[in-house]
């Protein structure tokens, strides 16, 4: 049917019309050119799990520190406690504890002790009263008994000149008898002359005597002050040997009665916090998670994990693990984009910090060592300057992290990656970084 004749004909196949195809060819290759310098930022991704950025908010367990019989539960699992609340109730099970009265016995043992001290003080205190009345009371006899052996010494002198002089009396006296003896046999003198002689004679015999005797017995007076000075001294030290033994038997008493002053001290310590221990307490604000013992009457061990307790104020970070090839990538400081499970985002893998549904986060920590997959763990705290991360948050959720390196141009990120070459060298706060 020929149509040429129509109207419309013409504006169907406008033979007339210009080609476009060039122009568009044109734009779409300016186009091309243009994206190819625009920035891309390169990156890398890896997958992590929320927990914690300080070890004291992650899951704690409450352990008993004694062994006993669980006789009490005072909470239930889904249970939010707060620090100090009583958790459970021990009983003790230990043979050596089972005394109901066993602190207040410790409390009467450690009196008594302490008493006992108190006296062999005051024992050591009067034997060294002692000690010191014996070294005065000594050294006055001493003197006294020195001062008495001088005059005795200087009377044994003067007594010794008087039986000197009644000797000389004598043998004067014995000369002039001898001679008037003489001269009565010879009539010169009369019988009462001679008898005069013979008295005067016995007088200087007696007054020898009397002299020599005054002299034996102020020697004997000197011998027994010497030995009683002697007697004294020795007496003296006895007395103060005793009573240093007495003194030295009190100190040894007040040392060991010290030493077992502080053994009932620790021991009544020990006692008091062990009574403590029968009641479990909860080391935190919380939620009680995970009952390990179910009833009552079962026994638990030393150290035996009770319940678990996730804190009630928890500052959340994500633990991501890298490969060891983009481990030399990432740094304290550097910014990282992060997608959460359950939470739905659109991701631009050149521009993250323009995707959709994803949160900022900060490296705070690269650990130097692999873990038993053989790649690095990185810890990442929230980004104060950025939105706020979902309050919704749950501790072992699963996460993506995205670690921004530089920004380059769209065409050298093209080329990096069809010549194989590995991303570049990333350093927060370097003259490259251009996101800060």
């Amino acid at each position: 049917m020929d149509t040429q004749h129509y109207k419309s004909h013409e504006y169907v196949y406008r033979y007339d019309r210009k080609s476009r195809v060039k122009n568009w060819f044109f734009g779409i290759l300016l186009g091309m050119v243009v994206i190819l310098f625009l920035p891309w930022t390169q990156n890398f991704r890896s997958n992590g799990l929320v927990t914690t950025l300080y070890q004291d908010q992650r899951p704690q367990q409450v352990n008993t520190i004694i062994g006993g019989q669980l006789i009490k539960w005072y909470v239930k699992e889904g249970d939010v406690v707060k620090a100090g609340d009583t958790l459970i109730q021990l009983a003790e099970v230990k043979p050596d504890y089972l005394d109901p009265a066993l602190l207040e016995r410790t409390a009467e043992q450690l009196e008594g002790k302490s008493q006992s001290v108190e006296f062999y003080k005051q024992k050591a205190g009067t034997a060294s009263l002692q000690i010191e009345a014996l070294d005065k009371g000594i050294g006055l006899k001493l003197e006294q008994l020195k001062n008495k052996l001088v005059q005795l010494e200087l009377k044994v002198q003067a007594d010794s000149a008087e039986t000197i002089a009644a000797t000389n009396d004598l043998n004067i006296t014995r000369v002039q008898y001898e001679r008037q003896r003489v001269m009565f046999d010879s009539g010169l003198v009369s019988l009462t002359q001679l008898e005069q002689r013979n008295q005067s004679f016995q007088s200087a015999l007696a007054k020898k005597i009397s002299a020599e005797n005054k002299l034996a017995n102020t020697k004997q007076e000197l011998v027994i002050t010497r030995l009683e000075i002697n007697a004294q001294v020795q007496d003296n030290r006895e007395k103060k040997a005793k009573a240093d033994g007495d003194r030295l038997q009190s100190l040894t008493a007040i040392a060991n009665g010290q030493a077992e002053i502080a053994k009932l001290k620790n021991l009544y310590a020990s006692y008091t916090i062990r009574n403590g221990m029968y009641y479990i307490l909860a080391p935190q604000n919380g939620q009680v998670i995970k009952a390990k013992k179910a009833g009552l009457g079962e026994y638990v061990k030393e150290g035996e994990m009770i319940v678990e307790i996730v804190p009630e104020k928890i500052a959340y970070a994500v633990e991501m693990f890298v490969r060891p090839v983009d481990a030399p990538l990432i740094n304290p400081g550097q910014k990282v984009r992060l997608l959460f499970d359950g939470f739905p985002a659109i991701v631009f893998s050149g521009w993250p910090n323009a995707s959709y549904g994803t949160f900022g986060g900060i490296v705070t920590a690269v650990e130097r060592n692999t873990n038993g997959e053989g790649k690095f763990r990185v810890l990442v705290k929230e980004d104060p300057s950025d939105k706020p991360w979902p309050p919704q948050l749950q501790i072992g959720a699963g996460g993506q992290g995205i670690a921004l390196l530089k920004d380059v141009p769209v065409w050298y990120e093209l080329w990096r990656n069809i010549n194989g070459f590995p991303a570049d060298y990333y350093k927060p706060g370097s003259k490259t970084d251009t996101k800060k």
